[in-house]
């Protein structure tokens, strides 16, 4: 019963938070806070700000999105800072439609989806409340009532100015109702809700010959003609449309390309003056920001088409391109698979980075700088150490292609695939093998796919396979060292112990005899050699090392086994290598001896306890690895 009670309190806080008075007492509440009077623009922009602002790597990480989109921080950014951040000023951009333009399954559906459940959540708080004309069926500003006339000297009051004017319900009502004294006009607490109709509106397109413009703008209600004797009162018209709906918040169009024209010319005086005209009325004020999305091929289409110019000039397009970053490809993954029903499968870890190593690659751009290959590329962008590249490097990339990431393999392609391997092999387990062998059989079946890029996505599979081979080697070797963070961190204790000797020239001292002696450096080149160090670099490498320990120090921090993904790479790699006899003879033998049967069942105790697969995965890990090393 406990979902009752939930239920109950929220209906409860929902009484709590209603509001109701005069258009006197709304003033009251005004000079208190005066950002309920804000623009619809403006409260979306606060409503991101709200959840909260990180700088990362010299740009802002806008929360809000953080739950839902992944690896997209750059073109989210982009849209706060260059749309929503000056349209809250009141900027001209304000005056434009949002298109979302991207590829299929990108984000621009979710993105849109979160501004809605955000701003419902959004009107609920006190920084977000929204209060309307009450019985108004648009939710008017109920500032409209003040008198253009004495509108500057509300502004120098009150701090507040006011756009739009009275609609022609209201004001009819306010003569009818309230005598013309606006004092009295009834104002109440509106909370956005889309299945409600408040403040938030969908317009999706249909078939031209069917679709009326009414479902935009409203119509009339002909039953009333008789009772109100004229088409043109106001009352015998129905404000239902989605631009009557959604105004103070949001409308979401659509496919907004794909509508008819007599659709979009609507939305020329809307974004330009913040009016429309419907039926046989004045100019109707509406105050909402208006978002679309659409692929990159309809919006070529629309651009080329001379006759939509005027509406091209009035849209602000935001690129949203498809993740560039394969551990967020995997959150991706995650997130979709949690959605579903296949949630109960064990997935064994690396199927979806292996998955996402594909994924990535068929979106990247070949480079043209000099040592980039696409798997260099990739972990650049990922924000992985590579040898000679730094994050200059990354940014001349960036550059290098502004519509990279707006093609390639879609995530549902993935999960989808991901879905047939595991109904492919009816067991409750599927590993990366079984995801990259779904992929290739699917390349097939894909429509959209030509011969020329079915080759190149083979060779990315081929990539992809040649990664995890990699990944399922080191997490077996892994698996075998007894207490591996131990003896790593003994390892690399040691190795800084004799570079903090060679770069200072001092000699170390024996801890048993107390005899002094000069740096191992037979120990210090095999575990650079590990990582491609020449003979050549490994001055300047160990130099590296040791500003790195002093840059820690001034910081007060202790330099640590994770502290340079290159020396903890090289740590790793010498103790594999001193342990890869031991694990090929384990894994590869038919009829392991009691002693190997002990070491194999730690090592798979391991793996399930320590590295999250269970009994089969670990298994089949351990055979596939066995296979690796007899190669």
């Amino acid at each position: 019963m406990d979902i009752l009670n939930k239920v109950k309190q929220y209906r409860e806080e929902e009484n709590r938070l209603k509001w109701e008075g005069t258009f006197t007492e709304y003033l009251e509440l005004l000079k208190e806070r005066p950002e309920i009077a804000q623009t619809a623009h403006s409260r979306v922009y606060n409503m991101i700000k709200a959840a909260g602002i990180e700088k990362k790597d010299g740009r802002n990480d806008y929360r809000f999105f953080n739950e839902e989109i992944f690896g997209l921080e750059e073109a989210i950014e982009r849209l706060v800072e260059e749309y929503f951040h000056p349209a809250a000023k009141r900027l001209d951009v304000r005056k434009r439609i949002l298109l979302l333009m991207g590829p299929v399954s990108g984000g621009k559906s979710t993105i849109v989806t979160m501004l809605k459940r955000g701003l419902e959540r959004y009107s609920r708080t006190d920084e977000g409340a929204v209060y309307a004309i009450k019985g108004c069926p648009m939710h008017e500003d109920p500032l409209h009532l003040i008198p253009q006339h004495l509108r500057e000297d509300f502004y120098k009051e009150y701090g507040i100015r006011i756009e739009g004017s009275l609609s022609p319900l209201n004001t009819m009502r306010l003569e009818k109702e309230y005598g013309g004294k606006i004092e009295d006009v009834l104002i109440e607490r509106i909370f956005f809700n889309e299945d409600r109709r408040v403040g938030i509106g969908t317009f999706s397109p249909s078939d031209p010959k069917s679709q009326d413009i009414a479902d935009l703008t409203g119509s009339i209600d002909f039953s009333t003609i008789a009772e109100y004797g004229s088409e043109s009162d106001p009352r015998a018209y129905r404000f239902d449309g989605e631009l009557n709906k959604a105004n103070r918040g949001m409308m979401e169009f659509q496919e907004m390309l794909k509508c008819d024209e007599k659709f979009l010319w609507h939305l020329l005086s809307l974004t330009q003056e913040g009016n429309f005209k419907a039926g046989r009325f004045a100019l109707i004020s509406a105050d909402e920001l208006i978002v679309a999305h659409t692929n990159e091929a309809e919006y070529r289409s629309f651009i080329s088409n001379k006759k939509n110019e005027a509406l091209h000039s009035r849209i602000i397009v935001m690129p949203i391109p498809y993740n560039l970053k394969v551990s967020q490809e995997e959150r991706i993954y995650e997130k979709m698979i949690k959605e579903s029903d296949m949630s109960h499968v064990h997935i064994a870890p690396h199927a979806l980075r292996v998955a996402a190593i594909f994924s990535i690659l068929t979106r990247l751009k070949p480079s043209k700088k000099q040592g980039i290959d696409p798997v260099k590329k990739m972990r650049l962008y990922d924000g992985e150490s590579v040898e000679g590249f730094n994050q200059v490097d990354v940014d001349e990339l960036k550059a290098e292609f502004p519509d990279e990431g707006m093609s390639g393999i879609d995530p549902r392609y993935v999960i989808n695939r991901i879905s047939s391997s595991i109904i492919r092999k009816e067991t409750p387990s599927i590993n990366a093998l079984d995801v990259l062998r779904s992929i290739k059989d699917g390349l097939d079946q894909h429509p959209s796919i030509s011969e020329e890029d079915k080759e190149k996505y083979l060779n990315y599979i081929a990539i992809a396979r040649r990664e995890f081979d990699e990944i399922a080697k080191k997490e077996v070797q892994k698996a075998f060292v007894y207490s591996y963070e131990e003896s790593a961190k003994t390892l690399l204790e040691n190795y800084l112990d004799n570079v903090e000797a060679f770069c200072n020239q001092n000699k170390l001292k024996d801890p048993l005899t107390g005899e002094e002696m000069n740096p191992d450096e037979k120990l210090m080149r095999s575990i650079e050699e590990q990582i491609g160090i020449s003979e050549n670099a490994k001055k300047a490498f160990r130099e590296e090392i040791l500003i790195r320990i002093s840059a820690f120090a001034r910081k007060g921090k202790r330099f640590d086994y994770y502290s340079h993904d290159r020396l903890r790479e090289a740590i790793q790699k010498k103790l594999f290598a001193d342990l890869k006899d031991v694990v090929k003879i384990t894994t590869s033998s038919q009829t392991p001896d009691e002693s190997q049967l002990k070491k194999i069942n730690e090592v798979i105790a391991r793996l399930i306890d320590d590295y999250g697969y269970n009994s089969t995965s670990a298994n089949e890990l351990l055979r596939y690895v066995g296979s690796l090393l007899n190669r």
